[in-house]
Protein backbone atom coordinates (compact mmCIF):
# COMPACT_ATOMS: atom_id res chain seq x y z
CA UNK A 1 0.00 0.00 0.00
CA UNK A 2 1.45 3.25 -0.89
CA UNK A 3 -0.07 6.38 0.85
CA UNK A 4 -1.83 9.52 -1.33
CA UNK A 5 -3.68 11.30 0.95
CA UNK A 6 -5.03 11.75 4.02
CA UNK A 7 -8.63 13.07 5.32
CA UNK A 8 -7.53 15.56 7.98
CA UNK A 9 -6.77 19.43 6.53
CA UNK A 10 -4.38 21.39 8.61
CA UNK A 11 -5.49 23.97 10.58
CA UNK A 12 -2.72 26.07 10.30
CA UNK A 13 -0.01 26.51 7.45
CA UNK A 14 2.85 23.56 8.47
CA UNK A 15 5.87 26.35 8.32
CA UNK A 16 8.54 23.57 9.52
CA UNK A 17 7.24 20.32 8.03
CA UNK A 18 7.54 22.14 4.67
CA UNK A 19 10.73 23.93 5.56
CA UNK A 20 11.89 20.32 6.28
CA UNK A 21 10.90 19.27 3.03
CA UNK A 22 12.41 22.31 1.46
CA UNK A 23 15.89 21.78 3.24
CA UNK A 24 15.98 17.89 2.61
CA UNK A 25 15.54 18.77 -1.08
CA UNK A 26 17.92 21.08 -0.96
CA UNK A 27 20.40 18.73 0.38
CA UNK A 28 20.00 16.30 -2.27
CA UNK A 29 20.20 18.74 -4.91
CA UNK A 30 23.90 20.23 -3.35
CA UNK A 31 24.68 16.12 -3.08
CA UNK A 32 24.04 15.81 -6.93
CA UNK A 33 26.75 18.64 -7.34
CA UNK A 34 29.56 17.41 -5.00
CA UNK A 35 30.93 14.95 -7.78
CA UNK A 36 30.64 11.71 -6.34
CA UNK A 37 28.18 11.16 -3.92
CA UNK A 38 29.78 7.55 -3.07
CA UNK A 39 31.83 9.72 -1.69
CA UNK A 40 30.29 12.60 0.17
CA UNK A 41 28.25 10.04 1.87
CA UNK A 42 30.98 7.88 3.00
CA UNK A 43 32.69 11.23 4.30
CA UNK A 44 29.32 12.69 6.23
CA UNK A 45 26.51 9.34 6.73
CA UNK A 46 26.21 7.62 10.03
CA UNK A 47 28.87 4.51 10.14
CA UNK A 48 27.57 2.13 12.91
CA UNK A 49 30.84 0.37 13.13
CA UNK A 50 32.31 3.87 14.37
CA UNK A 51 29.23 4.65 16.70
CA UNK A 52 32.05 3.64 19.97
CA UNK A 53 34.78 4.54 18.41
CA UNK A 54 34.64 8.20 18.10
CA UNK A 55 36.65 9.97 20.65
CA UNK A 56 35.57 13.28 19.24
CA UNK A 57 31.90 12.51 20.45
CA UNK A 58 31.32 16.10 18.53
CA UNK A 59 31.49 14.17 15.69
CA UNK A 60 29.80 11.00 16.48
CA UNK A 61 26.88 13.52 16.93
CA UNK A 62 27.51 15.69 13.80
CA UNK A 63 27.23 12.32 11.53
CA UNK A 64 24.45 11.16 13.04
CA UNK A 65 22.62 14.51 13.34
CA UNK A 66 23.95 15.39 9.36
CA UNK A 67 22.86 12.19 7.73
CA UNK A 68 19.20 12.79 8.18
CA UNK A 69 19.45 15.38 5.58
CA UNK A 70 20.87 13.02 3.17
CA UNK A 71 19.29 11.10 0.36
CA UNK A 72 20.69 8.07 -1.86
CA UNK A 73 19.00 8.75 -4.72
CA UNK A 74 15.99 10.32 -6.30
CA UNK A 75 13.24 7.40 -5.54
CA UNK A 76 14.58 7.55 -1.67
CA UNK A 77 14.34 11.10 -1.12
CA UNK A 78 10.69 11.02 -3.00
CA UNK A 79 9.01 8.31 -0.98
CA UNK A 80 10.36 10.00 2.03
CA UNK A 81 9.51 13.48 1.57
CA UNK A 82 5.83 12.33 0.30
CA UNK A 83 5.48 10.54 3.80
CA UNK A 84 6.05 14.11 5.48
CA UNK A 85 4.30 15.44 3.58
CA UNK A 86 0.69 13.33 4.62
CA UNK A 87 1.75 12.74 8.06
CA UNK A 88 3.66 16.02 9.05
CA UNK A 89 1.62 18.62 8.71
CA UNK A 90 -1.25 17.41 11.16
CA UNK A 91 0.98 16.35 13.65
CA UNK A 92 2.94 19.61 13.52
CA UNK A 93 -0.91 20.94 14.13
CA UNK A 94 -0.92 19.34 17.32
CA UNK A 95 2.25 19.79 19.02
CA UNK A 96 2.73 22.95 17.72
CA UNK A 97 5.38 24.04 15.48
CA UNK A 98 8.26 24.63 17.70
CA UNK A 99 7.84 21.36 19.59
CA UNK A 100 7.18 19.47 16.30
CA UNK A 101 11.17 20.04 14.86
CA UNK A 102 12.18 19.59 18.25
CA UNK A 103 10.33 15.91 18.09
CA UNK A 104 11.18 15.20 14.25
CA UNK A 105 15.72 15.73 15.36
CA UNK A 106 14.97 13.75 18.19
CA UNK A 107 13.33 10.74 16.87
CA UNK A 108 15.50 10.94 13.78
CA UNK A 109 18.57 10.64 16.04
CA UNK A 110 16.72 7.97 18.32
CA UNK A 111 16.41 6.12 15.31
CA UNK A 112 19.78 6.68 13.54
CA UNK A 113 21.03 5.17 17.43
CA UNK A 114 18.26 1.92 17.09
CA UNK A 115 19.96 1.07 13.97
CA UNK A 116 23.49 1.62 14.90
CA UNK A 117 22.91 -0.64 18.07
CA UNK A 118 21.41 -3.15 16.06
CA UNK A 119 24.18 -3.06 13.19
CA UNK A 120 27.20 -2.45 15.33
CA UNK A 121 29.83 -3.35 13.02
CA UNK A 122 28.57 -2.39 9.86
CA UNK A 123 30.82 0.10 8.19
CA UNK A 124 27.77 0.69 5.66
CA UNK A 125 26.47 4.48 5.48
CA UNK A 126 23.53 5.11 7.10
CA UNK A 127 21.60 8.27 5.57
CA UNK A 128 18.05 9.51 5.04
CA UNK A 129 15.16 11.39 6.66
CA UNK A 130 13.07 7.64 7.28
CA UNK A 131 13.46 7.16 10.81
CA UNK A 132 12.50 10.98 12.00
CA UNK A 133 9.21 10.18 9.13
CA UNK A 134 9.07 7.19 10.99
CA UNK A 135 8.59 8.72 14.76
CA UNK A 136 5.74 11.44 12.86
CA UNK A 137 4.16 8.64 11.53
CA UNK A 138 4.15 6.72 15.22
CA UNK A 139 3.10 10.04 16.65
CA UNK A 140 0.03 10.03 13.51
CA UNK A 141 -0.91 6.58 15.08
CA UNK A 142 -1.65 7.98 18.05
CA UNK A 143 -3.16 11.41 17.44
CA UNK A 144 -4.99 10.11 14.77
CA UNK A 145 -6.23 6.73 14.39
CA UNK A 146 -9.41 7.08 13.02
CA UNK A 147 -8.28 9.22 10.17
CA UNK A 148 -8.69 7.91 6.53
CA UNK A 149 -5.57 7.28 4.06
CA UNK A 150 -6.39 6.84 0.62
CA UNK A 151 -4.44 4.21 -0.77
CA UNK A 152 -2.96 2.51 -3.97
CA UNK A 153 -3.43 -1.14 -3.46
CA UNK A 154 -2.09 -3.45 -5.74
CA UNK A 155 -4.70 -6.48 -5.92
CA UNK A 156 -2.76 -9.65 -8.09
CA UNK A 157 -2.65 -7.88 -10.90
CA UNK A 158 -4.91 -4.70 -10.43
CA UNK A 159 -4.28 -1.22 -8.91
CA UNK A 160 -7.02 -0.02 -7.10
CA UNK A 161 -7.48 3.01 -4.68
CA UNK A 162 -9.31 2.22 -1.27
CA UNK A 163 -9.29 4.65 1.55
CA UNK A 164 -8.28 2.94 4.85
CA UNK A 165 -8.39 3.46 8.31
CA UNK A 166 -4.72 5.25 9.57
CA UNK A 167 -4.85 2.54 12.62
CA UNK A 168 -4.95 -0.08 9.81
CA UNK A 169 -3.01 1.30 7.40
CA UNK A 170 -0.07 2.24 10.24
CA UNK A 171 -0.23 -0.82 11.85
CA UNK A 172 0.37 -2.63 8.27
CA UNK A 173 3.01 -0.32 7.78
CA UNK A 174 5.03 -1.22 10.82
CA UNK A 175 4.24 -4.97 10.20
CA UNK A 176 6.17 -4.54 6.91
CA UNK A 177 9.25 -2.57 8.79
CA UNK A 178 9.47 -5.21 11.66
CA UNK A 179 9.06 -8.27 9.30
CA UNK A 180 12.10 -6.98 6.78
CA UNK A 181 14.20 -6.17 10.01
CA UNK A 182 14.25 -9.84 11.17
CA UNK A 183 14.90 -11.05 7.29
CA UNK A 184 18.11 -8.86 7.02
CA UNK A 185 19.24 -10.31 10.68
CA UNK A 186 18.52 -13.82 9.42
CA UNK A 187 20.57 -13.06 6.03
CA UNK A 188 23.36 -12.30 7.74
CA UNK A 189 23.23 -8.23 6.55
CA UNK A 190 22.15 -4.93 7.16
CA UNK A 191 22.28 -3.33 3.22
CA UNK A 192 19.83 -1.54 2.06
CA UNK A 193 17.12 -0.18 3.57
CA UNK A 194 17.69 0.45 7.16
CA UNK A 195 14.78 -0.89 8.75
CA UNK A 196 15.70 -0.96 12.55
CA UNK A 197 15.88 2.98 11.91
CA UNK A 198 11.73 2.80 11.26
CA UNK A 199 11.17 0.31 13.67
CA UNK A 200 13.25 2.77 15.98
CA UNK A 201 11.94 5.69 15.16
CA UNK A 202 8.11 4.80 15.18
CA UNK A 203 8.36 3.44 18.65
CA UNK A 204 9.63 6.59 19.49
CA UNK A 205 7.30 8.60 17.97
CA UNK A 206 4.48 6.24 19.93
CA UNK A 207 5.69 6.61 22.97
CA UNK A 208 6.21 10.40 22.99
CA UNK A 209 2.73 10.87 21.59
CA UNK A 210 1.61 9.08 24.13
CA UNK A 211 3.00 11.37 27.09
CA UNK A 212 1.84 14.15 25.33
CA UNK A 213 -1.50 12.66 25.59
CA UNK A 214 -0.97 12.20 29.22
CA UNK A 215 -0.07 15.70 29.87
CA UNK A 216 -2.83 16.96 28.39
Amino acid sequence: MFPIKDDIPSSSYPIVNTSLIIINVLFFIYELNVGSIRIFVMNHGFIPALLFQYHDLFQSFWRAFFSMFLHGGFMHIIGNMWFLWIFGDNVEDEIGHTNYLLFYLAGGLFATLAQGISSPSSTIPLIGASGAISAVVGAYFVFFPHAKILSLVPIIIFITFLWIPAWLFIIFWFFMQYFNGLLSISASHMGGVAWFAHIGGFLFGVVVAKYIEYKE
